[in-house]
């Protein structure tokens, strides 16, 4: 794993993205070379000036595949999946490299050549994948992992991982029992004691130690063959910062009280406040001028459908827990809680309207937020408000839950777009894990990377109710 601003980017994932912008820039000068095959002399010409035509379509490309989460290596390897994402992400490729020709008509290189390039670039990157497919299923990236501990804690990670297609490129070879420590583990895969820690890691080609051990105060916990093990270059970890490592988020139920107080980040410093706060402004002014049109047709679809209001105000709990009146648009009936007490969004909820149904699985209903941004009651991007009663609900049921509110919720989040709408107790808790990997990492780098993956959250109508 590489780290980039405190956020963790797989290395497998940088090397695709490095190997497909190069396919694609070699797609730009192929094609040219297929459209000029009878004038060879106009080839030649143009060989000396198509680089920054090559790289302006290879990072259109790469960031338009980014955000149809062609990098988001979290399942399992299938050419099937590929292509039906790689359809639409050349499609929007295109649509924005129509605006680049717009704007900068020197990048321009014809219609003819743009359709052989797309051509050439959709087989390139297909081909490419299947031979990563291929690398994948063959296990030659596999990492092998040694679990210290075969109690509650070790349970827990040797279920995650086996339950987790994000992992699928982890094996546990084993679990190291400790002196005391309850056997909650299948007994099959309890390695036998075999000496040393470095002994057991050399024997079973290991390249990362787990620490996954409830109770490190004892007197049989190996302090000192960890760090030999770390000296000799085996990574050693503990569940917590595994998980935040490889899933991007912060697992409440493997969490050390003393992992939060003492691990770095957390990091709210005057000098990040200013950024966001000027980053959170120009892109609220961006979203606002882009979406305006947008906005009125809604407007105007919901006063047709149900009438006024057409927006819906509604209290949330911001930063510090201070609540304020969040903006959407309206999409349930007027009635909709008419009991008078908060109720959990549900898929296929018959309380929305038509309009209401369709703009909340586009994620339209939260654009009026905007104006909750401009006012500094939210950021563009943090984890969602919550209502107060939900809060206090949570709070009192999930450990941390308030740690969520030590910065501004935003109108996206880490949280929304790698986890499903939440609905439930379970999936809030979920939720918050992800959002304390946000609190923690947070920077402009991170909010840079949720913007473009909300994208895909919104053509692809991920997680919306």
């Amino acid at each position: 794993m590489a780290r980039i601003s405190n956020h963790h980017i797989s290395t497998t994932a940088i090397f695709l993205f490095s190997v497909e912008a190069l396919v694609l820039m070699i797609s730009v000068y192929l094609g040219t070379k297929i459209r000029f095959l009878d004038q060879p002399q106009l080839f030649s010409a143009a060989l000396t000036d198509l680089f920054p035509q090559a790289g302006t379509f290879a990072v259109v490309m790469v960031l338009s595949m980014t955000a149809m989460g062609m990098y988001q290596l979290d399942s399992r390897p299938d050419p099937k999946a590929t292509l039906l994402r790689l359809m639409p992400s050349l499609v929007l490729g295109l649509g924005l490299m129509s605006l680049v020709f717009y704007w900068a008509p020197d990048l321009y290189f014809g219609r003819g050549i743009l359709g052989i390039v797309l051509l050439l670039a959709m087989v390139g990157i297909f081909l490419t994948r299947s031979v990563f497919f291929k690398w994948s299923r063959l296990g030659i990236s596999e990492s092998r992992i040694m679990v210290l501990g075969t109690g509650a804690r070790a349970k827990e990670f040797g279920d995650l991982i086996g339950n987790d297609p994000g992992c699928h490129k982890f094996k546990i070879v084993g679990f190291v029992a400790l002196p005391g420590e309850k056997h909650l583990v299948p007994p099959s895969s309890v390695l036998p004691a075999e000496g040393l820690l470095m002994a057991m890691v050399n024997k079973y080609s290991v390249s990362e130690v787990i620490v996954a051990v409830g109770d490190r105060r004892n007197g049989g916990f190996p302090i000192q063959e960890l760090l030999e093990c770390k000296l000799h270059g085996v990574n050693v970890s503990d569940a917590a910062k595994f998980y935040e490592r490889e899933r991007g988020q912060i697992r409440v139920d493997s969490l050390f009280p003393s992992w939060l107080v003492f691990g770095d980040g957390f990091e709210q410093g005057i000098l990040r406040r200013v950024v966001k706060r000027g980053f959170d402004s120009t892109a609220s002014v961006i979203l606002l001028a882009a979406t305006f049109p947008v906005m009125l047709v809604t407007a105007l679809c919901i006063f047709v459908e149900s009438g006024a209001p057409i927006l819906f105000r509604q209290e949330r709990v911001g930063k510090g827990g201070e609540t304020f009146m969040v903006l959407k648009f309206r999409s349930m009936r007027n009635d909709a809680e008419q009991e008078g007490k908060p109720q959990w969004a549900a898929a296929n909820d018959p309380r929305t309207t038509r309009v209401g149904r369709i703009i909340r699985k586009l994620r339209i209903d939260e654009l009026p937020q905007i104006f909750n941004v401009l006012k500094g009651e939210m950021s563009f991007v943090g984890p969602r408000p919550e209502r107060p009663y939900f809060v206090d609900l949570l709070s009192a049921k999930i450990p941390y839950y308030n740690t969520r509110h030590s910065i501004k919720p935003g109108i996206t989040g880490w949280a929304q777009v790698r986890y499903q709408y939440g609905a439930s107790v379970g999936d809030a808790i979920e939720k918050l894990q992800y959002d304390l990997y946000y609190v923690k990492n947070n920077s402009l780098f991170l909010d840079i990377i949720i913007l473009i993956d909300t994208i895909q959250v919104v053509l692809l109508g991920k997680g919306g109710r």
